[in-house]
């Protein structure tokens, strides 16, 4: 479709024309993926290995928030990684850590 014929479109048919779009392009990439991972299995068998002989990733633990900002109750933090903003900003205006700490 040239590109003058897609501006002169009303909208509606543009929009239609956006989801039939979306939806070949979903269904062909589900068959491009179904394919490659058949193939990914049959390279895995052929070189003497299986899909499940793959290692995975170890299960961390649910780490739950040890802090909570006092004025804004669903912001919390583990107290890993980098501090929130809320956090820097309660220390730098003279607050602690344990000011915030969840009881």
């Amino acid at each position: 479709m040239k590109h003058s014929k897609l501006e002169t479109m009303p909208l509606d048919d543009l929009w239609t024309l956006h989801e039939t779009v979306i939806t070949a392009l979903t269904s062909k990439v589900e068959a491009q993926k179904l394919k490659l991972e058949k193939r990914l299995g049959e390279l895995g068998v052929r070189f003497g290995g299986s899909p499940s002989d793959i290692p995975q990733p170890r299960p961390y633990p649910k780490i739950l928030p040890k802090f909570q900002n006092p004025s804004l109750r669903s912001e919390t933090w583990s107290g890993r990684g980098k501090q929130p903003r809320w956090v820097s900003e309660l220390l730098a205006s003279g607050a602690s850590l344990d000011d915030c700490r969840i009881q």
